[in-house]
């Protein structure tokens, strides 16, 4: 079955994570239609700054203030167990205590940038979210936004729109709409530095795939 992938403005959980504050319009958008806010423990201070309350403070404690964990005391949740990270324990936090119904749809903020380390686990986390907890993941910043994805899947573009693609698994893989063609790529590096051709991009493989996309189309906005 065909999925359609296109960004949008209201999600069923906000995750903020402690990562590069996003500051434009997109995301700014994103909290403020969001059905509900869950704060990593290090990202309160910055969530709050941005004029934003969570419904949920999630972490083990060590990156929240004092002052702070006094004050949301009774929405801090704190989780000590160190297999997971605090975007995970938010995660399956918001699964087990909201009414979210059958795949929904999490935006992560602040989820890239700061430690690159951070960053790519965190993207990594994509495809494990998508493939074992079963919901709609993606990840937006000032600059784009990352979404895992496996069969053929639509995406809603437009011309120049810069685009990468990063596989992990396919054996097939194919694409249309896009400057290049793909293909099961051997290194990340392969998949990146592709752009969109028109109004929507089609790929189609056996297996999953990690999808980034700007905002804004190449040599300007559009």
């Amino acid at each position: 079955m065909k999925e359609v992938i296109r960004i949008e403005e209201q999600y069923d959980v906000v995750v903020f994570g402690a990562g590069e504050v996003p500051n434009s319009v997109l995301p700014i958008r994103i909290l403020r239609n969001a059905r509900h806010i869950v704060a990593c423990d290090g990202a309160l201070a910055d969530l709050l700054d941005l004029g934003f309350e969570p419904e949920a403070v999630i972490g083990d404690g060590d990156s929240i203030s004092p002052s702070l964990r006094e004050k949301y005391r009774h929405i801090f949740h704190q989780i000590d167990e160190q297999d997971d990270n605090d975007l995970t324990k938010a995660t399956k936090f918001a699964i087990t205590n909201f009414c979210l119904g059958e795949h929904p749809r999490f935006c992560y903020l602040g989820a890239t940038g700061k430690r690159e380390d951070h960053t790519l686990g965190n993207l990594s986390l994509l495809l494990r979210y998508y493939r074992d907890l079963k919901i709609r993941p993606i990840i937006v910043s000032d600059y784009g936004w990352f979404v895992p994805a496996s069969g053929k899947t639509v995406f809603v573009s437009f011309p120049r729109q810069q685009i990468s693609v990063y596989q992990f698994g396919c054996t097939r893989l194919e694409s249309e709409g896009l400057k290049w063609n793909v293909y099961p790529f051997e290194e990340l590096w392969q998949g990146t530095l592709n752009e969109a051709l028109g109004d929507s991009f089609t790929l189609d493989g056996d297996g999953p795939y990690l999808v980034y996309g700007t905002h804004e189309a190449k040599g300007g906005s559009e």
